[in-house]
């Protein structure tokens, strides 16, 4: 009996899932299979395997080191990961020991752009067989399930911006910038130029390619457009339900920088690249419920016959996530550099607020009353965030809002001047916020949430200790 068997990880779909993966391989002529699992934060880690290896890999997983999980954005291990305990006070992780990588065969996808390679996304065991609490899918699969113990499927629709350079070599713009940018990329464009046609049309041959590579993977994009800032982007997916939109969203971003450098450009989604007069990106999360049960689907959102903008589910949905925004903002923003976002009159949120159909609140009702489809927006995320635990986070939140029966309290309409709850400056407060909300560290976890603050405090740590180009212009020759 196999670890996959002897543990019961794999449902009966994704037995029967397993099987016609096996038979595409030798059909399609698959050589090479990359195993991936994502990491705390929303990157891709994993191996290569041989397509002949698949069927032990389906049987017992794969192997990979549990530093991985001790890592923070720079590759440095900020855990003890050689003590019994890893450093985590988890005996599994002692002494940098394995995990084990578990495919879900519902996730395989063909590369295209790749010579005769696939793609599984996994899930991490101990060889124990028990879940790994560090683990960011399984943390949103806990809450999908937390969802649906009370009655409600999780729709989310996804509208994400980033930046798209030329590479260096690839273009012959020699503009007087130049030391001002980054080694190794050029600018496609200059100024704002939300939806301009023209700059689309420049676009269209590597957007062309995104479209149809992306289709490949079964992730349609809804539109494809110029957003505000010079070099920006922006992308939308159809709404899915469950786990599917934050698996669009990892190969989406992976799959956008992979073709990118494969054609000439660089993608980045940094919240706020150093190059004069960027624009922030954003990441916009589109969110409803929907019943389960006897007559699923229906969006329990609308308000029906009532007159008010959401159902009273849907309120305290709203005051939920407002009640714990501060802290969710760890996980919605969790770069250092997300936070230069958060400006007045910038088409982000720069306090704890929520409106109808208004892009300056936090949380934008969208669609009319009368409208099945009427749904929220929540617009404090950045594009780098970690989907899994973002949309974990924005569940838990509004699901406590409902649980509570939060009242919610009057609109913003004008946000930038409400008197409102601003929202943290920078990720340490919302570090330290997330560390002190009882209530969502409860939901996500409070031994997944100890670990997450840990890390993000060496982060921050190491960013404190680094003298800036700022500080070096404000003092060099001033002192």
């Amino acid at each position: 009996m196999g670890f996959i068997e002897k543990f019961e990880l794999w449902t009966d779909d994704q037995h029967a899932h397993a099987r016609d993966v096996l038979s595409r391989i030798q059909s399609d002529g698959i050589r090479s299979v990359r195993l991936s699992f994502v990491d705390q934060h929303g990157l891709l880690r994993g191996k290569t395997l041989a397509a002949d290896a698949l069927p032990t890999a389906f049987r017992d997983g794969f192997s990979a080191v549990s530093t991985l999980l001790s890592k923070d954005t720079s590759g440095i291990t900020v855990f003890s990961a050689f003590e019994a305990d890893g450093g985590h006070g988890v005996t599994e992780m002692g002494g940098a020991g394995d995990l084990v990588m578990v495919p879900d065969p519902t996730t395989f996808r063909v590369i295209q752009w790749a010579d005769r390679t696939a793609w599984i996304l996994c899930d991490l065991r101990f060889t124990d067989g028990g879940q790994v609490p560090f683990c960011s899918r399984t943390l949103f699969k806990n809450a999908l399930e937390h969802a649906h113990a009370s009655g409600y499927q999780y729709m989310t629709g996804l509208e994400i911006e980033f930046h798209l350079y030329h590479r260096r070599g690839h273009t012959n713009d020699e503009s007087a910038d130049t030391a001002a940018r980054p080694t190794g990329i050029a600018p496609i464009n200059y100024g704002n130029q939300l939806l301009s046609e023209e700059r689309g049309d420049e676009l269209e041959p590597v957007t062309q390619i995104f479209r149809d590579q992306l289709a490949t993977l079964g992730i349609d994009l809804r539109t494809i457009e110029v957003e505000y800032g010079p070099n920006q982007v922006e992308v939308t997916l159809d709404p899915e339900v469950g786990i599917t939109s934050a698996d669009s969203m990892v190969l989406l971003r992976s799959s956008i920088k992979q073709l990118a450098r494969r054609n000439g450009y660089h993608a980045t989604f940094m919240c706020r690249p150093q190059i004069p007069d960027t624009c922030s990106s954003g990441w916009h999360l589109h969110q409803s419920l929907l019943t389960t049960g006897a007559d699923p689907g229906h969006n329990v959102f609308s308000p029906g016959e009532g007159t008010g903008a959401l159902s009273e589910l849907g309120l305290h949905f709203i005051a939920g996530q407002l009640r714990h925004a501060h802290g969710a903002c760890a996980f919605a923003a969790p770069t250092i550099n997300g936070y230069k976002r958060f400006q007045p009159y910038s088409m982000a949120p720069d306090r704890v607020t929520w409106a109808r159909d208004n892009r300056g609140a936090m949380i934008r009702i969208v669609g009319a009353v009368d409208d099945r489809n009427i749904h929220i927006e929540n617009r404090i995320g950045e594009p780098a965030a970690n989907p899994y635990l973002y949309m974990a986070s924005q569940l838990h939140a509004g699901l406590l809002g409902i649980e509570s029966k939060l009242p919610l309290g009057p609109s913003a309409d004008d946000p930038y001047s409400t008197a409102a709850q601003r929202l943290p400056s920078n990720l340490a407060q919302a570090v330290d916020a997330l560390d002190d909300d009882t209530a969502l560290k409860t939901a996500m976890g409070a031994q997944f949430v100890d670990y997450y603050v840990a890390l993000k405090r060496a982060e921050i740590a190491r960013f404190d200790r680094t003298v800036t180009d700022w500080e070096q212009r404000e003092y060099f020759d001033l002192y």
